[in-house]
This record gives C-alpha cells, structure tokens and sequence, in this order.
C-alpha cells in the first residue's frame, strides 16, 4: 500500500500568508498566458464549428450523417492526445512540444477553410484535433509547475476562462460569423490571437534539450490500447445515437473494442514500471473525488452548450446568430466573475465557492424544467445569468483543490487525467441528451396522442377550426383541408411532445450536477490527509 500513499511534501502544505508567496517573473507570466491563450482557442474552436456545422456540410456536399464526422474525427484525436501530451512533452521538451503544435494548430485552421470536400475536411480537422488537443492539457501542466501554489488559483482563473467561458461563447461567435462573413471565417479567426500565443510561448518558455531516448523507454502497449480504446469510446458516444446504438454492427464492434481495450489498458498502467499515466493519483482523495466532480461538469457543461442551441433551433427557429445571442448570456457574466475567483479563493474556502458554484449551476437546469412553447429567449435570460454565475464559480477552486500536493513528476498524469476526464464527460453527457431527447419525445408523443381523440370535443372543434382555416387560405377541395387539420394537429403534438422532452433533458443535468456536488462533500482542504494519507 505504500505506493498508494504518498509522503506529504512541502507543496502539499497550507502556506501562511501571500507575503510568503515567492514574486513570479514576468517571463513565467507571459508564458502562463500564451499557454491558457491556445487552452481558449482550443476549446473554442470544437464549439464554433458545431455551431456552423449545418452550413460546412452545404458548403462541402456533405450529408448530414457523414458530416458529422467533421466533428467526430476531430473529437477522436483530441481525447487520444491530452493523456498522451505529458509524456510527449518530456520526449521533445515543452517549448518544442507546445510551439510545434501551436503552429501546426494555425495552419491546420487555414487549410481547413480551404477544404474542398468531405474526405479532405475530416482529415484536416483529425490532425487538427491532434494539435488543438495538446494546448489544453499543456496550459494547465505549465500553471500547476511553473507557478507557485500561493499564484495558481490566479493561473486556474485563466485556464476557467478556457474550459468554461469558450464553450459558452463560441455558439455566439459562431453564428455571427456564420451569418455575416461566411463559414471559412470560422478557421480564419484562429490567425490573429493565434499568432500573439506563438509569440509569447516563443518568448517565455526556456529552451531545454530533447529526451529522445525517452522514446525507447515509453509505455507503448499502454499507448496503443489508450489510443484503440479512447478512439472507439470516443466514436460509439458521439455516433451511437444516430446509429441506433447497438441496433448497429458497426457500435456493437466498436463497443466491444473499446472494452478490451481500455481494460487492457488499466491493467497495463497498474503493473508497469513506468507507466504513461500514474492512474494510482486516482486514490487520492482529492484528487479522485475532483476528477469525478471534473467529469459531471463536464456532462453539464457540454451537455447544455448542445441542448440549447437545440431547442432554440428546432422549437423556436432561430438561426445561429439568433442562438449566439441568447447563449451569450452563459458566457458575458463569467468573463467578468471569473478574474474575481482568485480573491474569493483568499477569503473562503475553496470547497465552499465550489459548493455554491454547482448549487448555482443546478439550479438554472431546473430553472428550465418547465418550458412552455413561448419560453424563448427572454425567458432564458435568468437562467442563463445564473448558470454563467455557477460555471465562473466552480472551475478555478475545483482544479486548485484536486490538484493540490500533485508532484512536479506527477503533474503530467494528473493534467491528462483532469482534462482528459472533463472531455469525456462531455460526449458521455452529449450522447446520453441525444438518446433522452428521442426516447422522451416518443414517451411524451404517446402519452399526448391518448388525450387527442376525435371522441373528444376539443379535439373536434380545433380540426374544425384548422379546415375552416386552410379553406379561408386557398384550399378548395375540404378533403384536402381535413387532412391538413390533421397533420397540422400531429405537428402541434410533435412539438409539445419535443418541449417536454426538453425539459427532461434539463433535469437531467440538474441532476447530474447535484452529484457533483456530492462528490465535493468528500473533498478535504488541501494540506489536510485522510487516515490512509492520500490526499
């Protein structure tokens, strides 16, 4: 058991006062900033381009399943190299690492705007998905190791601003610039704030030698059966459900792949001398009760960037930047609350901001459980507000109190772990939603259809009132406008139907952050042990 239990060091101790707290070198600074900065774009980039996905498909001649790999694919590389990015980032050193892939991350945004078809664009954005997926992971090892403990809630402020306020946002700059400039802008926007990142990382991260020897002694079996495993999870989560799940051979084999491998893959990691991820940071208390937290969070935070815009499409009709603008109330507030976490953190316990933060964020789930066929974007507005206030509250001190006492040679797993955990959370959440939202709108169709009975008088006053509309609108023939009262009448039905299951999905989140609240119960302030001495 000794390896489960390690030794308190210095780091893992509560510190005094911030007078104690060593100065931070601008150069440290900047390169914290550069690093978040490609973290934002990162995270950004998946949400903008689900946001204008509709119209990348037109523009490529894609169908609507098969363009859904634009997103998938991307998805797929992404979640394979967060846990890989610590390991890589010893083999080539971080400023090779980091730059690289900030660079490669730029042109890849280009090319992808040039695309010209289907084949070409999932290709570009799967090695796109290679390079974005090392900015995030990469932006919260440097705050953890390069600054100290006294600084890092300031460093985990920045990183919210990526894992937080870029989802929220990124419908909103999606649709605008969608609607006013053309989907290609999508990729474009990366260039500027792109070229500002390379330049600060270029600047401030110091150079060290390549460890190409490394390579030799690398995990691989451990690699290869994350890489199979994460990649069929990856794909079964975001295409089962327009597969039919396992009503598909396809999912079937996937799912079974996914399974071997994974489990291939936690044995591996358990029994090996060196392995990729030190999975055993999992049994520190902190550590693991933040990595279950950091997953919910993810199931809510991806889940209502997807459901929203959803409703607001399919219920009320709103085009993207319609969408953008109502979503952008989950992103404004945090952009200001955000910045004044750090100061919170100073004055109250970390566990107790966490606490009200997922309160918060629960609450504007359940706000929502009650939608009507007017509730549209004024009715929104406070939920959203409240929601954008729980979300600013919650990242910052949940990274600061999991990844407290995590060692510098430990600080890579526990980056991966922590990101790749989140991430996943998300397209578990996006594919459970997808599923709930059919499943609950043919319960919902069901159970209306019984109260919709021609032996009922409402329900034959308001077919009559439907064909004496259509014949008033220019159908002669009242046969004709018999049948449109009818499926006129199913529409309604439908839509009702869709509005309910709506409202299953947000208490579905609701709920699943209330279990994230839970989980936080059990976290202890850091420098404090359990009995065992895991953290």
């Amino acid at each position: 058991m000794s390896t489960l239990q390690p030794t308190i060091n210095a780091s893992s101790l509560p510190r005094p006062a911030a007078a104690s707290t060593p100065a931070v070198p601008a150069r440290t600074w900047i390169a914290v900033i550069g690093a978040t900065l490609g973290a934002f774009m990162a995270v950004l980039n998946i949400q903008i381009v689900n946001a204008s996905l509709a119209d990348i498909q037109g523009a490529i001649g894609a169908g609507i399943d098969d363009g859904g790999w634009i997103s998938t694919s991307y998805l797929v590389a992404e979640i394979v190299v967060i846990p890989l990015s610590g390991w890589l980032a010893q083999v080539f050193s971080i400023r090779i690492y980091l730059l690289t892939n900030a660079i490669l991350f730029l042109v890849l945004s280009a090319a992808c705007a040039l695309a010209q078809d289907l084949s070409q664009m999932i290709v570009l954005r799967a090695v796109q998905g290679f390079t974005g997926g090392v900015l995030i992971p990469m932006a919260f090892t440097l705050i953890i190791t390069l600054l100290p403990r006294g600084k890092q809630p300031v460093g985990l402020a920045l990183f919210a601003l990526s894992a937080t306020f870029a989802p929220a946002i990124g419908p909103t700059i999606g649709g605008y610039l969608t609607e006013n400039f053309g989907w290609e802008y999508i990729f474009y926007v990366n260039l500027a704030p792109g070229a500002i990142m390379v330049g600060m990382l270029w600047y401030a991260l110091e150079a060290k030698p390549m460890r190409l020897a490394l390579l030799r002694e690398g995990d691989w079996a451990g690699i290869i059966t994350m890489a199979i495993g994460l990649s069929a999870l990856q794909t079964v989560l975001e295409e089962g459900n327009k597969d039919d799940w396992f009503g598909s051979p396809f999912i079937v084999k996937l799912s079974v792949i996914a399974a071997v491998a994974l489990i291939a893959f936690l044995i591996i990691e358990l029994t090996v001398q060196k392995p990729l991820l030190n999975l055993r940071l999992l049994v520190r208390r902190n550590f693991g009760f933040g990595v279950l937290a950091n997953f919910l969070l993810g199931i809510a935070l991806y889940g209502s960037v997807f459901i929203l815009p959803q409703y607001l499409a399919r219920i009320q009709g709103y085009n993207a930047e319609q969408i953008g603008m109502v979503l952008a109330w989950t992103g404004l507030p945090q952009l200001l609350l955000i910045p004044l976490v750090p100061r919170l953190m100073q004055k109250f316990d970390a566990r107790i901001i966490i606490g009200v933060g997922f309160v918060l964020f629960a609450a504007s789930n359940f706000m929502n459980v009650t939608m009507t066929g007017n509730y549209a974007a004024d009715q929104l507005l406070w939920p959203n507000v409240v929601r954008a206030i729980g979300q600013a509250l919650v990242m910052a001190p949940l990274s600061a109190v999991a990844t407290a006492g995590i060692e510098p040679e430990n600080a890579g797993s526990a980056s991966g772990l922590f990101n790749m955990m989140r991430n996943l959370g998300g397209a578990v959440g996006i594919a459970v939603l997808q599923t709930l939202l059919t499943k609950r709108e043919q319960y919902h169709s069901n159970v209306l259809m019984q109260s919709v009975s021609v032996f009922e008088q409402a329900t034959r006053t308001r077919l009559e009132q439907l064909t004496q509309y259509f014949v008033n609108h220019g159908v002669l023939d009242r046969a004709d406008a018999v049948h449109r009262a009818y499926v006129a009448i199913g529409h309604i039905v439908q839509k009702q139907a869709y509005i309910l299951a709506f409202s299953d999905t947000f208490y579905l989140l609701g709920m699943a952050l209330i279990v994230a609240l839970i989980a936080t119960l059990f976290l202890k302030r850091p420098g404090q042990t359990s009995a065992g001495g895991a953290h």
